[in-house]
């Protein structure tokens, strides 16, 4: 497995991470064990990029990377963590809370659950309107310096506000999402971000499940889905048309519509690092093998032609939710 560093900043990470929230939470019921297997399968093929968030099942997440790693050493992973959520016992998001003494709050409940005594890259999961994003960075800033984190991220913000972060602390990258269908990123935020050398984390690479073959064969599962635009009615009648022909595009170059999906995201750049949502060691060894593809400008060209970067309908998240993306916000607004 290829190792680089994440962005001019950041550690050295795997070319492309495990993201492990679909193992705890919004996809329906997964089994602990298979977990657990699967994580051990991508630490062993050289993924050290682990993924995830400490409102991912209520802290369930974590306390099963916690457990997939005992026995290992701390530096075979590098570990991801996003924090700041706030959820009902209902499981409702609500709200956000990036006040200082709160994200020392946080730390020390995921330092627990992960029975570590550090996190590599710490990262807000969203914008607290009520906060300054510098609060927010120095307050990193500070526990970079007492041990307890080593690199500040950050999660679906704009560009100006990671600017803005990057002042107070090195960012060593931003987690958005980013796939073939989901490119709003390409307009704005991927050049200025790079003019400051800060990577991607891309998730939604397969666009929760929807560029999938169990997606064509009408097998989505999980109420989360169902919720979502794109998933819904006419939308994603329109949607899985343009699937369709992305798996055409895949059949013919003897690959899965997803080894496509990830190839592609992989050929965007060695700043972007595709995170994979594998629950299961069959998902994880196909989004393998997508690491040995290599598509053409001809390839490139022919994703673009079949599906355009407007093409898809619907947003990516409930109008509630999308309200509170920082990253879909105009530039100066």
């Amino acid at each position: 497995m290829e190792q680089q560093t994440l962005g001019r900043h950041g550690p050295k990470v795997s070319r492309i991470g495990l993201g492990c929230m679909g193992m705890s939470d919004f996809y329906g019921a997964s089994d602990e064990k298979e977990s657990i297997a699967t994580i051990h399968a991508a630490l062993d093929h050289g993924i050290t990029l682990l993924d995830t968030g400490d409102f991912y099942g209520m802290g369930h997440n974590e306390m099963l990377i916690g457990e997939a790693l005992k026995g290992r050493k701390r530096e075979d992973a590098v570990l991801s963590v996003k924090f700041g959520a706030l959820r009902s016992p209902e499981g409702a998001f609500v709200g956000f809370d990036l006040r200082p003494a709160a994200i020392r709050n946080f730390l020390a409940y995921s330092l627990k659950r992960l029975k570590t005594d550090y996190i590599d890259i710490y990262r807000p999961a969203r914008l607290d309107p009520t906060v300054p994003i510098e609060d927010v960075a120095g307050t990193i800033k500070d526990l970079i310096r007492e041990g307890y984190v080593r690199h500040l991220g950050l999660s679906e913000m704009s560009a100006e506000t990671v600017k803005r972060a990057h002042k107070v602390t090195p960012v060593s990258d931003l987690q958005i999402e980013y796939a073939i269908v989901t490119r709003g990123i390409e307009a704005h935020i991927l050049p200025r971000l790079r003019e400051e050398g800060i990577a991607i984390t891309a998730y939604g690479v397969l666009s929760r499940g929807l560029i999938s073959k169990k997606a064509l064969e009408g097998k989505l599962g999980g109420n989360f889905l169902g919720r979502l635009p794109r998933f819904s009615g006419d939308n994603l009648k329109h949607n899985l048309g343009l699937v369709e022909t992305l798996d055409a595009l895949a059949r013919e170059r003897n690959v899965s519509v997803a080894q496509l999906a990830i190839a592609w995201a992989l050929s965007r750049g060695k700043d972007i690092v595709p995170l994979i949502g594998a629950r299961t060691r069959e998902r994880l060894t196909e989004a393998l093998g997508a690491l040995s593809i290599q598509l053409s400008e001809a390839d490139l060209k022919a994703i673009d032609q079949a599906v355009p970067p407007d093409a898809i309908k619907g947003d990516r998240y409930m109008a509630e939710q999308m309200t509170m993306l920082d990253s879909e916000k105009k530039p100066g607004a």
